[in-house]
């Protein structure tokens, strides 16, 4: 009995002793709520747990928790076995790190799916030290392609009872699902009925990510019409939230007239006679109705919006009206410009045309034009100026105040308007010839020599022309008037000193002119230093041929006197000539001429004719 007691109470303290120790032993484990990860990237979910007062190896196993709400093992791990579930979700993509009694597990899942969204359950066994689990959720993200925005491209009126579609904004392949975001510049668009309407569409792809399409529909109002409309995606990310904006449209706006510009566009500043004029009209509303055209009560043909008036005059002066027709609401509105045209009239000349002076007379002349701007006269003569303001005086008068004045009158304040007339002035007196710088010509006889005359006066004289030598005629070349006078041009063959008068002739008087001219005779004659060389040359040739000569009849001497030898038996042996002999050819033809052909045998004599002579020395 004493040892069963023994026994009994053996036993009883040990489980009493393991009982206390499973009391006091404890485990502990620490895990993230959530873990966020992108799509396709590797995620790690951290088991980190501790076990205290034990000596037991520890089991880990981590579960996952499917959609359905199934509690599933995906992995098995203690001091010896290390595993994961075969035919799992995650048989293929997840390892595990770590083991121990105070240490941390990591779970590691690559290429993240969305299907991979799950809650994972880390389970801690320390035996003796009983079990613990802890929670992680796993999310995952994917964030949207660029959002596209575009707008209506027809015109969106006012009067529109109803909201009208603005634009459409969508947002691709996006998970979780994006939201869309309206702006009127800056400002966020709500749902506002009447005015406001957003419509949402949200599509599940068959990838599981998502595609959000977004309808705005505005009751819009003119000042829309300047405003820029634009979507704003915003979109979970891990660890927070980001936004893209898209691009910014402008619509256009239909809403009515209620007032119109018109102008006058060309030409610019004042309108004078003759001008090509541009009147336009413009609407404050959108798009521009018709436009009608009255000008001083009268429609006229237009273009768009365009009336032209071509050659306009001060008859044009008047009112333009310009109607516009809405064709909503069928109600006219119209506009008006006044239309000024600035004129100048022709120059008024008092005298006019002509006017004939006596010599030492006064004139007054006056020069007018009638103009709806302040004028400025000037006056000139052969180009120049001779006076300025709308009077031309001239005293006492002579020849040279003859000729033509014309006076100009122009706007200064408006450029290309001016007029202008002419007055010729005579005056009246006899002929005064106005004398020629060369009073006495020189010419070279058998030349034709032109003499020009110019006689002054009123009436025009009458030039004729008289020479000292009957016989001399003179042929006129030129006969025209001039401003004061007339002008003579006459041409005459100089053959002897004579004297040519031009003479002037009017109802007042006459008056002549002599030219007096002299002929020159013209000689021939050498240059001396080209006479001279040409001399020179002509003796050396004289000289040559007097030497030949001699040397010719000085041969022939010789020969006649027999002293100069000349075989006649044949041929001689041309091949040995004599060192001391003189080969001289004589020609057949019986000339006397002879050629020294060689000396001292230095050179073969060369054989011509058939006759040899052997001149000894």
């Amino acid at each position: 009995m004493a040892l069963r007691m023994n026994a009994s109470t053996f036993v009883g303290l040990f489980l009493l002793s393991v009982t206390w120790k499973a009391a006091w032993a404890k485990v502990e484990v620490n895990m993230e709520d959530r873990v966020e990860v992108f799509l396709g990237d590797t995620a790690q979910i951290t088991c980190m747990f501790t076990v205290s007062d034990s000596h037991d190896d520890v089991i880990i196993q981590w579960y996952m928790i499917t959609k359905t709400n199934v509690r599933s093992r995906i992995y098995y791990g203690d001091g010896n076995i290390q595993a994961v579930d075969r035919d799992g979700q995650f048989t293929d993509k997840i390892s595990v790190n770590g083991m121990g009694k105070s240490s941390e597990v990591v779970l590691t899942i690559r290429d993240v799916a969305l299907e991979d969204e799950l809650e994972f359950i880390c389970q801690v066994n320390g035996l003796s030290a009983g079990n613990m689990e802890g929670r992680t959720m796993l999310k995952v993200f994917a964030s949207p392609d660029r959002p596209n925005i575009e707008g209506v491209h027809s015109g969106i009126s006012v009067s529109n009872k109803n909201p009208s579609k603005i634009g459409s904004c969508e947002a691709k392949n996006g998970y979780p699902r994006p939201n869309i975001t309206w702006y009127r510049d800056q400002s966020p668009m709500q749902n506002t009925p009447g005015e406001v309407s957003v419509v949402t569409l949200v599509t599940k792809e068959s990838s599981g990510l998502y595609t959000v399409q977004s309808d705005l529909h505005l009751n819009v109002v003119k000042e829309d019409k300047d405003s820029f409309f634009y979507c704003e995606v915003s979109y979970l990310v891990p660890g927070g939230t980001k936004m893209t904006e898209t691009n910014k449209i402008n619509i256009t706006v239909h809403y009515p007239t209620t007032s119109l510009d018109v102008w006058v566009e060309s030409p610019k500043g004042r309108v004078k006679e003759g001008d090509t004029v541009e009147v336009h009209c413009r609407a404050n509303g959108n798009p521009q109705p018709p436009f009608t055209f009255l000008h001083n009560m009268q429609e006229l043909k237009s273009e768009l919006n365009v009336l032209v008036l071509k050659d306009v005059t001060r008859l044009s002066n008047g009112n333009i009206t310009c109607t516009a027709l809405d064709l909503d609401t069928y109600e006219e509105t119209v506009g008006h410009t006044e239309l000024f045209v600035d004129y100048l009239d022709l120059a008024v000349l008092i005298p006019k045309d002509t006017h004939v002076m006596a010599q030492g007379e006064e004139l007054m002349a006056t020069c007018n034009a009638l103009s709806s701007l302040p004028t400025h006269t000037e006056w000139f003569k052969k180009g120049e100026k001779v006076a300025e303001g709308h009077t031309l005086t001239l005293k006492d008068a002579v020849f040279d105040m003859a000729g033509t004045y014309v006076c100009v009158v122009n706007v200064p304040s408006l450029e290309r308007l001016e007029t202008s007339g002419s007055l010729h002035v005579h005056v009246q007196g006899p002929p005064e010839i106005k004398e020629s710088a060369d009073t006495v010509l020189e010419e070279v006889t058998e030349k034709f020599l032109n003499l020009s005359c110019h006689a002054r006066g009123y009436p025009t004289p009458v030039i004729t022309w008289s020479s000292s030598d009957k016989s001399q005629i003179l042929k006129e070349v030129s006969h025209r008037q001039t401003e004061d006078g007339v002008l003579s041009v006459v041409s005459i063959k100089v053959t002897s000193d004579i004297t040519a008068n031009c003479n002037a002739s009017n109802v007042h008087g006459t008056d002549s002119f002599p030219f007096s001219i002299k002929a020159i005779v013209q000689t021939t004659w050498s240059d001396p230093s080209t006479t001279e060389g040409s001399g020179v040359i002509i003796a050396v040739i004289i000289i040559c041929i007097l030497l030949l000569a001699i040397l010719g009849s000085v041969l022939y001497f010789l020969y006649k006197k027999g002293k100069i030898p000349c075989g006649r038996s044949g041929k001689q042996d041309l091949t040995k000539p004599n060192k001391d002999s003189i080969m001289v050819e004589i020609n057949n033809d019986n000339t006397e001429e002879a050629v020294l052909l060689g000396v001292n045998g230095d050179k073969k004599p060369t054989v011509k004719g058939d006759k040899y002579m052997d001149v000894q020395k």
